[in-house]
């Protein structure tokens, strides 16, 4: 039910994110999520591979510094208040979120969120009992664990 993110930190020369990315694909690693934000003069990269250890492993070989986290990928209703079906039942429990971004893809009509909460398993007990859809990695979503 939690899947692996990588976590890059990179310096802001222009490229850099593609470079990363060229990097992954030309060893037919699929980006699934990505999320990029700066913090200052460093630039960090979230990202959700389909192949997370091949992923890693590949950057490291390669001189990144990678930092590994569990998160969870929930179904996200695609509509007005969508994203609220996904966050009040977290707020209600007390869990903070860290973050959260899309997934690249859809299940059905609905969206998928990556999150990155301060209790994974207590974020997964209040999501399941709103009936909220938490994904496991497999590979027919297109992510291993």
């Amino acid at each position: 039910m939690v899947i692996t993110q990588l976590s890059i930190s990179l310096d802001d020369t222009p490229g850099k994110t593609c470079a990363l990315s060229e990097l992954l694909g030309d060893e037919g690693i699929n980006i699934r999520a990505l999320s990029a934000v700066m913090h200052g003069d460093d630039n960090m990269v979230h990202i959700v591979a389909d192949q997370p250890k091949k992923a890693q492993d590949l950057l490291v070989a390669n001189g990144y510094e990678v930092l590994t986290s569990q998160v969870i990928a929930v179904e996200t209703p695609d509509h007005p208040g969508g994203v609220t079906a996904v966050m009040r039942p977290l707020a209600r429990a007390g869990i903070r979120i860290r973050f959260f971004y899309p997934m690249i893809g859809r299940i059905l009509d609905n969206a998928v969120m990556i999150l990155g909460v301060d209790n994974l398993e207590a974020a997964i007990d209040a999501l399941k009992k709103e009936y909220i859809n938490i994904l496991e990695a497999r590979p027919g979503l297109g992510i291993e664990q």
